[in-house]
């Protein structure tokens, strides 16, 4: 263990991390010290998507990231994309579409495809499918996904035109 003490700024809100070892990852502080346990270690080598994270507006999968790195950053958890009891548009897309199955790959996929929406407003199937080719589900298959985001797209789309 270390004797240093790191704040990391998680969702809008600083959190004093006094028990990391240096070399420990964002995906394990996060989960053991913060208790965000919403990011999902199933590869824990940037295989699977499912830890991923946003840190200063970049999506990371938050195993390959040592925590003390992180210090002086932004770091956005599926806990902090929507308030509680309030789902995203893309939350209510997976649900809808029924899209989530066991859940596991879902806090990833959800951050991905806000990732891809935040930068292309109408992406096509082929867009979509390398965007969140990063990210793998072994329940669903891919058309219910592809169909959450394109929902998402259609509906934001039309809010831009109204």
């Amino acid at each position: 263990m270390s004797n240093e003490l790191f704040t990391l700024r998680v969702n809008g809100r600083d959190h004093d991390v006094a028990d990391s070892w240096l070399g420990e990852s964002l995906l394990d502080v996060l989960r053991d010290r913060i208790g965000l346990m919403g990011a999902k270690g199933a590869c824990t080598q940037g295989e699977c998507g499912s830890c991923s994270v946003m840190v200063d507006g970049e999506l990371v999968c938050s195993c390959l990231v040592m925590a003390a790195t992180a210090t002086g950053q932004e770091i956005v958890t599926i806990e902090g994309i929507a308030p509680v009891g309030a789902p995203s548009d893309v939350q209510q897309a997976f649900v809808d579409a029924g899209a989530v199955q066991c859940g596991f790959c879902t806090p990833g996929l959800v951050m991905a495809v806000h990732d891809l929406l935040d930068r292309v407003d109408t992406p096509t199937d082929t867009e979509i499918r390398e965007e969140l080719s990063g990210n793998l589900c072994r329940c669903t298959g891919y058309g219910r996904i592809l169909d959450a985001v394109q929902r998402v797209a259609v509906s934001r789309s039309s809010q831009v035109r109204s």
